[in-house]
């Protein structure tokens, strides 16, 4: 089911912002004010601050490359996590980005967060995006997940409507072809976004939370809301879900930007006599912020060298 969005501007300023499908074209970026949506009162839109304007509306992303030490398999597999976050508009009924900002866009900070690592003789590459709301008043508005290796590929995205609509697609028996629509919640995916926004936002205490689609995926375990408790430090937050013996950990700057640093994740990696706890660990390793959607001549490769990522072949 369609929404339709009324958002109400209160301060404009412009913005040069380039696409990755239409480079160089200028568009206009604003503060949003609260609205609503199909049944849904929205939180009050929380304002954006100088510091946030002057770091995210540069016409840049923000690439940040991790060395990754990956738990698959029951063992720690070695290789690379990126985060790319960058700010643009959103159309909220199409659920796509839109081609320029208007009265019926949503200004979101997107992440990109992939993970690239080999299980032995076969690689994986992993995918996932969200588009969250700069207004920080409402749940992320759409969110993917792909997951490649040399089984086959799996594919889950959620899209915010009045519901929460899921739809999944696998190679695995039982996986298949899935689409349902689902009661809204947290979303752990969201929190990486949010946090960027404003630590303080976080939610904290006993919480239920959906967790990252990739760990749904990659452990074939039910899509829906667990039993959580969250806490946040100055500079950590952690989360902790009992029924699933898993917690992960975000270390981050405590002041404006809020980069991530770290992140850990423990879980129960294996099966069978392989099952044992292992924790994935991230450690940043090189961030820049650039137009990466215009740098895409082989005279650009030197940038992708100096995030510490090695040239694909």
């Amino acid at each position: 089911m369609k929404s339709s969005i009324t958002l109400v501007f209160s301060a404009c300023f412009l913005l040069m912002f380039s696409s990755c499908k239409d480079e160089n074209k200028p568009i206009q970026n604003t503060d949003l004010q609260e609205h609503k949506t199909s049944g849904e009162k929205l939180k009050k839109a929380q304002p954006l601050s100088q510091d946030f304007k002057d770091y995210w509306y540069q016409g840049e992303a923000e690439i940040t490359s991790y060395a990754l030490e990956q738990a698959r398999y029951g063992e720690i597999r070695k290789g690379t996590a990126v985060l790319v976050y960058v700010t643009e508009p959103f159309l909220k009924s199409e659920q796509v980005k839109a081609d320029q900002a208007s009265s019926n866009s949503i200004p979101v900070l997107k992440l990109n967060a992939t993970k690239n690592f080999n299980t032995g003789i076969y690689p994986y590459s992993i995918m996932q995006s969200v588009f969250y709301p700069a207004a920080n008043n409402q749940h992320a508005l759409k969110v993917t997940c792909s997951v490649q290796e040399w089984c086959g590929q799996v594919y889950i995205q959620l899209n915010n409507r009045s519901d929460f609509e899921v739809r999944s697609h696998s190679y695995f028996e039982g996986e298949a072809d899935e689409e349902f629509d689902f009661n809204k919640n947290i979303l752990e995916n969201e929190l990486w976004t949010q946090l960027r926004i404003d630590p303080k936002s976080l939610p904290t205490g006993n919480v239920e939370i959906i967790p990252a689609f990739e760990f749904l995926r990659l452990r074939h375990i039910p899509f829906k809301a667990y039993n959580a408790s969250a806490e946040l430090t100055q500079d950590r937050y952690t989360l902790s879900y009992p029924e699933l013996n898993r917690s992960i950990s975000i270390s981050f700057n405590p002041k404006s930007p809020f980069d991530i640093i770290s992140w850990e994740e423990t879980f129960i990696s294996g099966q069978g006599e392989k099952a044992k706890e292992l924790t994935t660990k991230a450690t940043r390793m090189k961030s820049i912020k650039s137009d990466y959607w215009n740098k895409n001549s082989n005279a650009d490769a030197s940038l992708r060298e100096s995030l510490g990522l090695k040239q694909k072949q």
